[in-house]
């Protein structure tokens, strides 16, 4: 800059920008310099995990992610969980929750474990059954996974009801008992989710079939609204189903798909209205929707899943215009697909896994890997990971190649999906909650 630009007219002046040239030139550093450590968190180390399958659906970035898992090998700690529980941990502020059952299902309870010391600071009875209902040898009477957000945490038992709880003292902010549905002596299954100010959640028995929003501030009533096929004629258990619906954005407007027996829906969520429909196959749903390449991917259910493919932008009944592509080979019926780039990664229950092309639903490949499944994939940095439910860890190179780059084993088998928090793996078990580390993580 030219000099005579920057010369004052007194002494006085040139003190004063003096002080404020430092001033600013020290803000922007520390602007800096937080971008910065925001720049590296984000791309290497995942904070929280709120939510089931975590704020990117399965995905995680984070150097020193270990590829085998064995006892006595980089665990941090392991913490013996009492009760039966299929829930996945989820993680916020140094709190890890899940839920469990014990007596049989008489007693639901919250659970919440310290991350660093992996101590159990939390077990709080939230509803006391009397007689609850058979559930299937699959599940647990508490598989659906809490959601976590700004000290609180929000709780489903499914039939059995829905509450909030002070994440600082466990105890019960509201609860709710008005979702009436039931199990058809399956057990729970759908997890709810938040959207704004509500708390949102699947309820899809054998009579009573419906979507349902709560305040999440008071856990009152805001829409109900019924499933729009009419299944009177079906037999009962086939008009039940275990979905965690998901919202995203489309065309600037937000949509809750919600999959239900025989029908994949898309709602409003603030105020419920059906938004577009269509009839599909199979009852039982349990996978979470995906969105990409301008399309919705919805797993149906048994008694034989296929994967399909919805252009989400019709209105009403949309069966011969908006189904895109249907993918009938091997698709799971509960772990939920992922979607890495242009490609859908998929374990089925019996351990064959997939790679489907997002865009035109052809199977590129598919492998069995020697397992069975309950969890959902994880993507890390290129890798896939699939947990099985007698402890094998299967890790696979992503891409359109099928390459397995480590196999090992740990612990009693996985039902819960896992989580990822600061560079290592959060883990449930049948009966315990792992921390591990890789070698590589700081």
């Amino acid at each position: 800059m030219d000099p005579k630009v920057l010369c004052p007219k007194s002494i006085e002046s040139i003190l004063s920008k003096s002080v404020l040239y430092n001033i600013t030139m020290s803000k922007i550093f520390k602007v800096s310099l937080l971008a910065a450590t925001l720049t590296l968190s984000g791309s290497s180390l995942q904070a929280d995990w709120p939510s089931f399958l975590g704020p990117n659906h399965s995905h995680a970035s984070s150097q020193g992610i270990p590829l085998k898992l064995e006892e006595g090998k980089g665990i941090l700690w392991k913490s013996e969980l009492p009760g039966e529980g299929w829930s996945s941990p989820v993680v916020l502020d140094g709190q890890v929750w899940m839920t469990t059952a014990l007596d049989d299902g008489k007693s639901l309870r919250a659970l919440c474990v310290d991350l660093e010391s992996g101590k159990l600071i939390h077990n709080v009875e939230v509803f006391h059954v009397a007689e609850p209902e058979p559930k299937h040898k699959m599940n647990s009477h508490a598989s659906p996974t809490p959601v976590l957000e700004d000290g609180r945490v929000y709780i489903s038992f499914g039939m059995y009801g829905s509450a909030c709880l002070d994440a600082e003292s466990g105890k019960a902010i509201w609860k709710n008992t008005e979702l009436e549905h039931d199990h058809d002596s399956n057990g729970p299954g759908s997890t709810p989710i938040l959207y704004k100010d509500l708390y949102i959640l699947n309820c899809d028995g054998t009579e009573l079939r419906y979507v349902a929003a709560l305040n999440k501030h008071d856990g009152k009533l805001v829409w109900k609204t019924n499933r729009s096929n009419d299944m009177s004629d079906s037999q009962p258990s086939r008009r039940k189903a275990y979905a965690t619906p998901a919202v995203f954005t489309i065309d600037g407007r937000d949509q809750l798909i919600s999959p239900g027996a025989y029908r994949i829906s898309s709602y409003d969520p603030l105020i419920g209205k059906e938004l577009w429909s269509v009839d599909s196959v199979g009852f039982s749903n349990v996978p979470v929707p995906l969105q990409g390449e301008g399309l919705v991917y919805v797993t149906t259910g048994f008694p034989k899943p296929q994967l399909w493919a919805i252009d989400p932008s019709g209105k009403g009944l949309v069966n011969d215009t908006h189904v895109r592509w249907v993918n009938k080979r091997s698709i799971p019926a509960k772990p939920s697909p992922i979607l890495v780039g242009d490609h859908i990664y998929t374990v089925a229950d019996n351990g064959i896994v997939s790679c489907i092309d997002s865009k035109t639903g052809d199977t590129i490949w598919f492998e069995r890997v020697g397992a069975e499944f309950s969890a959902t994939p994880l993507h890390v940095d290129g890798k896939i990971y699939l947990f099985g439910m007698e402890g094998e860890v299967i890790v696979l190179k992503a891409g359109t190649e099928f390459k397995v780059l480590a196999e090992s084993k740990m612990g009693d088998g996985f039902m819960a999906s896992p989580s990822v928090v600061e560079q290592s793996f959060v883990l449930r078990s049948k009966s315990a909650l792992y921390r591990v580390r890789g070698e590589g993580a700081l």
